[in-house]
């Protein structure tokens, strides 16, 4: 199977460019490749989704823990003859600042991958052998074997790839020139996601056509062709029967981990998709509630004016339907949300804060999470690993439970937990240690059975 991790020193290198790219070279090549992100990311699995037209999955090991990435790693490239893993941050750098825990490294020295790494050149020559060969150097096993030049020309890929190769020993294996084509725009999380970025499959298709000349196929080839053999693909078979959980995605809500989607398909209910921007009421026979993450805020105005959904959540929310509220989902379940011009629009009010901007992330990166009672998820004093990434706030985070940053031991009061409800701005990963995805499905299929009487 070939194998490559796509990594870099630092954020803003292209790596999501070059990852789609190349994931549409493979497909163009004939081979069925598999897609994976390192870290808590939800939008660049958009992209590589986009270009396979199927998931791709997160692989983090705070959240996960490396028995469960390893798992997933062997279940999904199950079938396929390539797997490309695009990496998170700068290659080292992991859950807590100074840490490489949880790292695209970690996770590379996990899985054995070996790693491409991706160099933007610009403004520098023999410094980027020095860098190199620091990253070589910097922990026993590196798994770098290969480098490739982003928004690099020819002629200075032609000038820097006999020295980076003579300097580092590493091969240079090709490059990316200047293309409008493999701009992706971004906003305050990060990228604008796939489905906003005009022409992308034909964007995604012009970088692989670049690929096609700029990348030295053979080396790269023989370099990445781990010899690992995937394994026979098993089809899962969905539950007829279970009870029907509604998860919101559309333009407004679409951040869910691929896994917790899975985790509950497993635990036995059957996921109806819907949109609270553009339907008037729930899925039929709903018994649960999934609000995720997303960009509320910039939909606020249509939000608010679709009354007919914001008053059946509320009355689902308050009949007792069990409903998790994550990070955008929670916003949308507050009083009233306020969009990107300061304009305040009512929301579901369910919940007694008030979603506003705040100009910068808040809260942002790894936390643990420590429940203070029992609720629909948590038994009191259990603990679950989360991740926050926002740049709105609540005037009410509620406090049933107890957040606690990985990085410098700062604790803060979160989240609304009953019987029926998990909504915070922290967002959960149901298929982790414990069982949060089976308590949710068992919990809609209570409520079912209740509204059946």
């Amino acid at each position: 199977m070939l194998e490559v991790m796509i990594a870099a020193p630092a954020s803003g290198s292209g790596k999501t460019s070059v990852t789609c790219g190349l994931l549409q070279a493979l497909k163009d090549r004939g081979l069925a490749p598999a897609a994976f992100k390192c870290g808590p990311d939800y939008i660049d699995p958009m992209f590589h989704r986009s270009v396979l037209q199927v998931p791709s999955r997160n692989l983090d090991v705070f959240l996960a823990g490396e028995e469960r990435v390893r798992g997933l790693y062997r279940r999904h490239t199950a079938g396929c003859d390539a797997a490309v893993c695009e990496g998170v941050m700068g290659f080292y750098d992991g859950m807590t600042f100074g840490g490489d825990k949880a790292s695209a490294w970690d996770v590379a020295r996990l899985l054995e991958l070996p790693v491409l790494l991706v160099l933007h050149p610009y403004g520098s020559s023999l410094t980027l052998a020095a860098q190199v060969k620091g990253m070589l150097s910097f922990r026993k096993d590196s798994r770098i074997k290969g480098l490739f030049l982003n928004r690099c020309s020819a002629g200075l890929y032609a000038a820097l790839k006999p020295m980076l190769e003579e300097e580092t020993g590493v091969p240079v294996l090709g490059y990316l020139p200047e293309l409008e084509q493999a701009s992706l725009s971004s906003r305050h999380l990060g990228l604008v996601t796939a489905g906003e970025v005009e022409d992308l499959a034909q964007r995604v298709r012009a970088i692989a056509a670049c690929l096609e000349t700029t990348m030295d196929w053979p080396r790269f080839l023989a370099v990445y062709q781990t010899g690992r053999q995937s394994e026979p693909a098993i089809a899962e078979q969905p539950c007829k029967n279970g009870p029907v959980i509604a998860v919101a995605r559309d333009e407004a809500f679409q951040f869910y981990y691929e896994e917790s989607l899975d985790a509950l398909r497993r635990a036995g209910a059957r996921l109806h998709f819907f949109s609270p921007l553009h339907d008037e009421s729930l899925p039929a026979g709903a018994a649960g509630l999934y609000l995720g993450g997303g960009y509320p805020e910039l939909h606020a105005k249509a939000l608010s004016e679709n009354r007919p959904m914001r008053h059946a959540i509320r009355a689902a929310v308050e009949r007792g339907m069990p409903t998790v509220a994550e990070c955008g989902g929670f916003l949308y379940l507050g009083q009233s949300l306020e969009d990107a011009n300061g304009d305040a629009w009512p929301m579901a009010g369910v919940l007694p804060g008030a979603g506003h901007k705040t100009g910068g992330l808040v809260r942002f990166g790894y936390n643990r999470l420590t429940a203070r009672s029992d609720s629909m998820l948590l038994h009191t004093g259990e603990t679950t690993n989360a991740h926050e990434f926002h740049c709105w706030d609540s005037t009410e985070n509620g406090a049933a439970l107890q957040a606690e940053k990985t990085s410098g031991g700062r604790q803060w009061s979160c989240c609304f937990a009953t019987q029926s409800l998990y909504a915070g701005f922290p967002h959960l990963y149901l298929a982790g240690d414990l069982p949060l995805a089976e308590r949710f499905a068992a919990a809609a299929k209570k409520y079912a059975k209740r509204e059946e009487k």
